[in-house]
């Protein structure tokens, strides 16, 4: 207990501590140390202090408080960090009870599977592995069940990780304090594997650069020109996904290269009447590297490049509009709101950020009329290039946790009072060129992370018209009322009404058609046969007429070839009494039964149904059935 408790103390304040400093838990990096060092404390409470639901994250405000002197980010973003470890608590315990099952059930598999790999035991006994043992050493040792040291192999090791969460070094952890050890070459060859598929799918063939005119660096000029006169100064080839494509690389570009959240632009590369199109743009290293689906045919000499002009207007706004939309999340929920990842293209916008809960409608609403009050107010960008970093700090400027910034920046302020941003993207000279903005989801991304996604201008522009659109066709469909709201409530109102009423027809039909079945059963020494062909509305119609069929004869053996609503179905139901004797079973009945209807189903033994394609094979079910029931 006293190491228990040690070990929480100790992690919660390093997993806190990390998170007030921007640090989310993930699947990757840095995020993966916070989550195995919170999994690992999880861990301790749930075996020996018997903490079966979260507990730790209630230790963030008594942490908070002792640190408030000396780490006030914590005190102020408590709230926020309480619930990033709520919520990683919860979810590793939903699976924690599973994966402790598992190792503790592997010495009993090993005495039942005679140590069977599959179940990742490998007995040690005198450094001889099991298979390497005689047959009667092994059944003796397995009769006397004599104490064994284990090791988990690397495949059980990995489905811990994989399916329960387990870290590998958890794993081991477990396995120490067991007396037993864990494969870990065999579960890194796992993680590998793993790796290896994912990788697979991306998996490119890149040739060696060739160089067509030497230059010192790459200019980039997009901030101020569209379009350039350049030379060519390397190309390559790669192949990706079995297409074969070109990287050219020119001396001075405008094209926007994918950075930051914005996507790479697109347009044309243009020599001696011939055009190629720019499919990508990406940086690489200090390159910035052109995607084209062929070469050019003369390789020297001056090139014309265009971007595509209207891509990049729409990308300024949706980029600017995201610097307008961080800057009212944090005065609508608060200043823990920070930037954790950013689509930017011609057509949305995609925002992630820190947050502990799901935004209200009304907090929504709020944010949304602060970016378009700031887009009506057309305020001018203040762009300041090559500014040292730490007086851009003194700015007030919001750098993004995990990017990487040099000893000079570039600062983007929309007004010193409400957004200033370290930024290399391309943005509007004045928010009014914004036009709308249009927030159309927000959700959750991970444990503390939110996204919202959003258009601006044309996109906000189309999606107004066509909600509009869509409210003229409601409005049509209810004879233009003017109250759409009461109307449609109404509407829905008078559905349901409807369909209670078309249920109480529907239970009358049922029960006078089993009052048909019944007069129309069969009585034998051995049960009471109902073998007919009917037609129902819907699927409910037919289990009830079955079940109160099974209430009314406990010997009832039932095989209904159905019509439901134009589509053939067979049910077969067996009463108590005559399901005691084992003779019928209603799924393999029905199993064999459904080939006449070129369909397929099962169910349990006393009730089964089927579904098919073939209406008119119902009539070769009753023939079938005749002939399974003798």
């Amino acid at each position: 207990r006293d190491i228990a408790i040690r070990v929480m103390a100790d992690h919660i304040r390093a997993v806190s501590f990390a998170i007030a400093d921007g640090q989310l838990p993930s699947n990757t990096g840095a995020g993966y140390v916070i989550r195995r060092i919170l999994r690992r404390a999880v861990r301790y409470g749930f075996s020996y202090l018997n903490f079966k639901e979260a507990f730790i994250h209630k230790l963030v405000p008594i942490l908070a408080e002792q640190m408030k002197e000396a780490f006030p980010e914590l005190h102020q973003q408590m709230d926020f960090v309480g619930r990033v470890v709520h919520e990683e608590e919860n979810s590793f315990l939903r699976t924690l009870e599973k994966g402790l099952k598992l190792i503790d059930q592997l010495p009993n598999r090993f005495y039942t599977q005679m140590a069977n790999d599959e179940y990742g035991i490998e007995p040690a006994l005198d450094k001889v592995k099991i298979h390497n043992l005689k047959a009667e050493y092994v059944q003796r040792l397995i009769n006397e069940k004599k104490p064994i040291r284990i090791s988990i192999n690397g495949l059980i090791v990995f489905e811990l990780y994989d399916t329960y969460g387990f870290p590998g070094d958890l794993t081991s952890l477990i396995a120490k304090e067991k007396g037993w050890s864990i494969d870990e070459k065999g579960f890194n060859e796992e993680m590998q594997k793993q790796k290896s598929r994912s990788k697979s799918a991306a998996a490119k063939e890149t040739g060696d650069w060739v160089v067509v005119n030497e230059i010192d660096k790459v200019e980039f000029i997009g901030y101020e020109f569209l379009e350039a006169t350049s030379k060519l100064a390397r190309y390559r080839k790669i192949k990706q996904k079995n297409k074969e494509l070109f990287q050219l690389v020119l001396d001075k570009t405008p094209f926007y290269a994918e950075s930051g959240g914005q996507v790479g632009e697109t347009g044309i590369i243009e020599s001696n009447g011939e055009k190629i199109s720019v499919i990508d743009t990406k940086k690489e290293n200090d390159l910035i590297v052109h995607y084209t689906e062929k070469l050019p045919t003369q390789l020297d000499g001056d090139f014309k490049v265009s971007i595509n002009s209207s891509k990049r207007m729409l990308s300024m706004c949706n980029h600017s509009a995201t610097h307008l939309l961080h800057a009212a999340l944090r005065q609508v929920l608060g200043k823990h709101v920070e930037q954790k990842g950013s689509l930017v293209s011609e057509k949305i916008l995609r925002f992630d950020f820190s947050h502990f809960a799901a935004m209200t409608d009304e907090e929504l609403k709020k944010v949304e009329k602060i970016v378009n009050q700031k887009i009506r107010e057309n305020i001018q960008l203040n762009e300041q290039r090559n500014v040292p970093i730490e007086k851009a700090k003194t700015f007030g400027a919001m750098a993004l946790f995990g990017e990487k910034y040099g000893e000079f920046v570039r600062v983007i302020t929309f007004d010193p009072k409400f957004s200033v941003e370290l930024c290399g993207g391309t943005h509007v000279p004045a928010t009014g060129q914004i036009g709308l903005f249009k927030i159309l989801a927000e959700s959750s991304v991970a444990a503390g992370v939110r996204r919202i996604e959003a258009v601006t201008a044309d996109g906000a522009e189309q999606f107004v018209n066509e909600e509009i659109g869509m409210l003229n066709e409601v409005k049509a469909i209810l004879k233009n009322s003017k109250d759409v709201i009461s109307a449609a409530k109404n509407l829905v109102e008078e559905k349901h009404l409807l369909e209670k009423k078309l249920e109480v027809l529907y239970q009358q039909q049922a029960n006078h058609l089993k009052d048909e079945l019944v007069k129309k059963a069969i009585k034998s020494n051995r049960y009471t046969l109902v073998l007919e062909k009917v037609s129902v509305p819907n699927a409910d119609v037919l289990k009830n007429i079955a079940y109160a069929l099974r209430n009314q004869f406990s010997d009832l053996l039932m095989i209904l070839a159905a019509d439901v609503d134009g589509k053939p179905q067979v049910a077969v139901m067996v009463g108590e009494a005559l399901e005691k004797t084992n003779k019928f079973h209603a799924g393999n009945m029905v199993k064999e039964l459904a080939k006449e209807i070129d369909g397929g189903g099962g169910g349990q033994p006393f009730f089964a149904t089927a579904g098919g394609k073939n209406l008119a094979g119902l009539d070769k079910v009753l023939e079938k059935a005749r002939i399974l029931v003798g």
